[in-house]
């Protein structure tokens, strides 16, 4: 409700009117329900249909909650004003796989972590895993070149999976990988890549392997020193402003969501990213050009190659804005807010959909099209300005961004100049829209040697 003021002789009364009520965006009368699911999509395309980019939304339990489609207020939600939001609803399901990691932790937690983490992630320290990068998918070649030759097929899902899975864990575990990992000749995170499900059977056997991980931190901590560059060791040597260190569960937490979170976004856009080139012939030709040219033959692959290899950059940022890897976010309100001309109140979950905002036509002009020169020179957007948010923004922006760039241009610009894929399985996969966007069915490619 609003309030007037009024002057009477020399005192002052105030009256509510009810015609000013606080302003909210249009919405539906009824309740509508919102989860992580297809019907959630479909009750999100239809809300923004009927009502616009600023929705207001009551959910079947009474709630409040808001759908923001606007750019510039996903922004400034985002960025300026993230400190009035903390994580939303349904993230309770991956604090049960994840434990209270940076991904899902909030206020004094998250900000402790995120500054003792930032230092592992600088650019000088991902370029040393470079070499890291470059085995792995040669590993890949190896393999896909006997396929190739057979005249067989890949499943490129699996491929992509098992391909980050790899890397993140011996990026993390360094020399450890191999004698406490892969020493039994089964991975046993091997259930993260062969299973899409986040279900309650995956957070039991993902507890599981946090004995393993702390039988690596316990045998770090009886040598007298670690020579190799590694995550884990940045892990272990982080403090906070205090001096402290990561105790044991806290450390087990980020290390979880590391393996978690940093193979699966690799693996989803690489996935999609192949998808696209095995039906996009000029953008394969644009790439094998643009690689043949910087690495030829896999020579010389280093932070300046992979900065100046723009096209692959241009074409991974148009797979992520058709496949963000989290198609939906959440906040809540912890405090008021103000969004464009309306109240935001306290307690307000606000649902916001990098899927929806990158397909929105106002913003990219033929949406659905793959298009990789939109974020060329001629791009109509300032890279600060853009309607894109893959990897969110503002502070709680995915930390691991930069390494996953990396390793992506990596793993393309080596094995697209071996092989050439065709699109065997079906050109418009029906999309699993769980916590992370996949496809309901496997990506399946035949890969063909230019020599």
């Amino acid at each position: 409700m609003g309030l007037c003021r009024l002057q009477v002789a020399n005192r002052q009364f105030f009256m509510t009117l009810p015609n000013e009520e606080s302003r909210i965006p249009p919405g539906p009368e009824g309740p509508v329900a919102l989860g992580v699911d297809p019907e959630t999509l479909g009750a999100l395309l239809e809300l923004r249909r009927d009502y616009g980019n600023m929705v207001s939304i009551v959910k079947p339990n009474g709630r409040k909650a808001w759908f923001i489609n606007d750019a510039a207020e996903v922004r400034k939600l985002l960025t300026r004003r993230h400190h009035r939001y903390n994580k939303g609803p349904g993230f309770e399901r991956v604090k049960m796989l994840l434990g209270n990691g940076l991904i899902v932790s909030d206020d004094d937690v998250w900000r402790r972590s995120r500054r003792m983490i930032q230092p592992a992630f600088t650019r000088q320290n991902v370029h040393r895993l470079i070499s890291l990068m470059v085995t792995c998918s040669e590993t890949r070649a190896v393999a896909w070149e006997a396929v190739a030759r057979d005249g067989g097929t890949l499943d490129i899902t699996q491929e992509m999976n098992d391909f980050a899975l790899e890397l993140i864990l011996r990026c993390i575990f360094g020399p450890d990988y191999e004698t406490h990992i892969a020493a039994s000749g089964e991975n046993p995170f091997a259930f993260l890549s062969k299973d899409s499900e986040r279900n309650l059977r995956i957070v039991m056997q993902v507890r599981q392997t946090r004995d393993l991980i702390m039988a690596v931190i316990e045998d770090r901590r009886t040598r007298d020193k670690h020579e190799a560059f590694d995550f884990l060791s940045m892990y272990m040597s982080a403090t906070d402003k205090t001096g402290t260190y990561y105790s044991d569960e806290e450390l087990l937490d980020e290390l979880i969501t590391l393996i978690v979170a940093g193979y699966e976004t690799s693996a989803g856009t690489l996935n999609w990213s192949w998808f696209l080139l095995a039906q996009h012939k000029d953008a394969e030709s644009e790439l094998l050009a643009e690689a043949a040219r910087l690495m030829p033959d896999g020579q010389g692959v280093d932070q300046e190659t992979l900065t100046k290899m723009t096209w692959c950059q241009q074409l991974l940022e148009e797979t992520l804005r058709l496949y963000p890897p989290v198609w939906l976010f959440t906040r809540r309100a912890i405090e008021e807010d103000d969004l464009t001309d309306y109240d935001v109140s306290a307690d307000t979950d606000i649902f916001l959909s990098p899927y929806i905002l990158h397909r929105t036509e106002s913003y990219w002009p033929d949406p659905e099209r793959f298009d990789p020169s939109r974020f060329g020179p001629g791009s109509p957007y300032k890279k600060g300005e853009r309607p894109y948010f893959p990897f969110s923004l503002g502070p709680r922006r995915c930390l691991g961004e930069y390494f996953s760039f990396l390793e992506m241009k990596v793993h393309l610009g080596l094995l697209i100049q071996k092989f050439r894929m065709t699109l065997v399985s079906d050109p418009q996969p029906t999309l699993d829209l769980g916590i992370n966007l996949r496809t309901q069915s496997n990506i399946i490619l035949r890969p063909e040697l230019y020599n």
